[in-house]
């Protein structure tokens, strides 16, 4: 080490001391070999109570880690380490060496770690192997903040990860005190689905996570959902980020359903994750529910629309402690963000809003599927059978689970309208009649048509409806139906409530689904039955107000039943500006 490379760590080492802290970072030494770091590790040896160690902004070499482990032995009381961005220029292959020369120092010492910071280190699946004995010792049964952004672990350190966890978790219960990890970062880790389910298992067996941060990690639909289901076994969950991964339709449904069951969410980050414009109904529901105390909404660059966008925002002006809602880069076009801005300052929220400055603006034409949305539908479809094969989902209690694969997916091979209705309802909405329909008498008013079948449940309303007539007979057999019907759908959780309302709009063609969605042939009864529901006690005024949002936005779709599209407006418009 050259005489004014000493003379600068001497003069920084003079300066180091603030607290129980000693630190080091941003010095941008290059620490070869143990005379380099031989002022340093004289510094830790005579510190006494130290408590937190920071390498961070260094090169650390084997040898020179090596003698700072050996300063490290005595040092029982040292609680977090922060060694971020302490391998620069050094081999792949000297990275993981150098991790277990200093992780077994720790172990050797007793320590009791509380933080250890490892972000920034491009170690991949052999720097994590490098860690794993000291994240399984008692060193870290302790652990409450684990930071592992940008290193690259990749699938195969994902596992290794998840396994060291659950064995840390599983030693320290039976020692009565389990491993409660409360923060966990590990962002642009090339996890993708595979690493983020075995993580989901270790973060549903701790089931204390906090903060959970994984941007950037190329998980889609099959890592979401178990992640979700991970989830919602954190009950203490305060910040979930999961920007720039793929969620689409059902990874958003999943995570929805996982944060009813949430409380204490004050920050969710889903920016750039495709939750597209179902999926935000779907969580402008969750958010109208429940999430009492949340503080930030990012739903950034998600292939959002207008109308959908206007739902969410409805669904957060009654958050009192609401400070931020993200909706840049969606697909509002400039009236959509000038409404949504309205929408927002109108109740006095304009502040909240995020800058629109990169909206992608509106469809062309939203009728048509985009060729880039069916290469993701089919790369989920494969990764589908692949679950399938295996065993499928890890969660058994995930509601939507095993009833949203569509899109040439097989659904259960038994619908529940086929599993639980008399045969004379299954060949009713077999062969849908008005004879038939009559003939059902009593049976019309309860089709036992499930609430968690979206899509069942709104072929069954558009079936029925579809046989409209002024004839007075037909027309309250028709009404007495579809208020069965829509009763049972609507009386639930507002998920529920709001995935079938949202199905039945993208079947009607009001709303853009995901894939191959077969739209039906609109005709007048489906609207003057909706028309006849919205004036009825059982329909919730707020699903009025999102019926009217999308009515509003789809004249065009509208046009072949115009008298019975402008009675239908003006029932959910009445209805919707009623007061609660």
């Amino acid at each position: 080490m050259a005489s004014d490379d000493i003379s600068q760590l001497a003069d920084a080492l003079s300066k180091t001391h603030v607290g129980d802290e000693l630190s080091y970072k941003g010095l941008g030494l290059k620490l070869d070999n143990a005379d380099s770091v031989k002022e340093l590790v004289c510094e830790i040896k005579q510190y006494q109570g130290l408590r937190a160690l920071r390498l961070e902004g260094n090169t650390v070499g084997v040898e020179a880690a090596q003698a700072i482990a050996k300063a490290l032995e005595t040092k029982d009381l040292l609680q977090r380490c922060y060694w971020s961005d302490m391998f620069t220029g050094r081999l792949r292959s000297e990275i993981p060496t150098a991790l277990r020369f200093l992780g077994g120092a720790l172990m050797s010492a007793g320590t009791r770690l509380t933080e250890l910071d490892l972000s920034d280190n491009a170690f991949g699946p052999d720097g994590v192997k490098g860690i794993e004995q000291l994240l399984k010792s008692p060193s870290c049964h302790t652990l409450r903040e684990l930071r592992l952004n940008n290193c690259g672990m990749g699938i195969g350190g994902g596992k290794i990860l998840a396994e060291a966890l659950m064995e840390s978790h599983r030693q320290s219960s039976a020692l009565g005190t389990p491993l409660r990890l409360r923060i966990f970062v590990a962002g642009r880790n090339r996890l993708e689905n595979e690493g983020a389910r075995a993580l989901a298992k270790a973060f549903q067996l701790m089931g204390s996570l906090e903060e959970v941060h994984m941007p950037q990690n190329g998980i889609n639909y099959p890592g979401v959902v178990a992640l979700a289901s991970a989830m919602r076994h954190n009950p203490e969950l305060q910040v979930l980020n999961f920007n720039d991964n793929t969620f689409t339709k059902k990874g958003t449904l999943a995570m929805a359903q996982a944060l009813r069951h949430l409380r204490n969410v004050q920050v969710i980050n889903f920016g750039d994750c495709l939750v597209r414009s179902e999926g935000a109904i779907a969580l402008a529901a969750v958010l109208r529910e429940g999430l009492p105390i949340l503080k930030e909404l990012n739903l950034s660059f998600g292939e959002i629309t207008e109308a959908a966008a206007l739902v969410v925002a409805q669904a957060v002006m009654d958050k009192s402690h609401m400070e931020k809602v993200d909706m840049n880069g969606n697909c509002l076009g400039e009236e959509g963000c000038e409404a949504l801005r309205e929408a927002m300052e109108n109740k006095d929220k304009g502040d909240m809003l995020a800058s629109l400055s990169d909206d992608e603006g509106e469809p062309d034409d939203e009728d048509e599927e985009d060729g880039d949305d069916d290469d993701v539908e089919e790369e989920e479809e494969e990764e589908e059978e692949e679950e399938d094969a295996t065993g499928g989902s890890d969660d058994e209690n995930d509601e939507y689970g095993g009833v949203e694969k569509e899109n040439g997916m097989a659904r259960q091979q038994d619908s529940p309208v086929k599993a639980q209705s008399p045969p004379e309802v299954v060949s009713f909405l077999s062969c849908p009649s008005t004879e038939k329909l009559l003939q059902l008498g009593d049976m019309r008013t309860n089709l036992h048509v499930d609430s968690s079948e979206p899509h069942e449940a709104a072929d069954a309303f558009l079936k029925v409806a579809s046989l409209y007539s002024e004839d007075p007979e037909i027309k309250t057999a028709v009404l007495e139906t579809t208020d069965g019907v829509l009763k049972k759908l609507l009386s639930g959780s507002a998920l529920h409530s709001y995935s079938f309302l949202s199905v039945l709009l993208v079947r009607m063609g009001l709303l853009k689904g995901e894939g191959k969605v077969k739209k039906a042939l609109l005709v007048s009864g489906h609207l003057l039955c909706l028309e006849h529901a919205v004036q009825q006690e059982y329909f919730p005024q707020h699903h009025a107000s999102l019926l009217h949002i999308f009515l509003s936005k789809k004249d065009e779709a509208l046009k072949s039943c115009s008298d019975a599209s402008e009675r239908l407006s003006s029932a959910v418009e009445k209805r919707s500006l009623e007061r609660h």
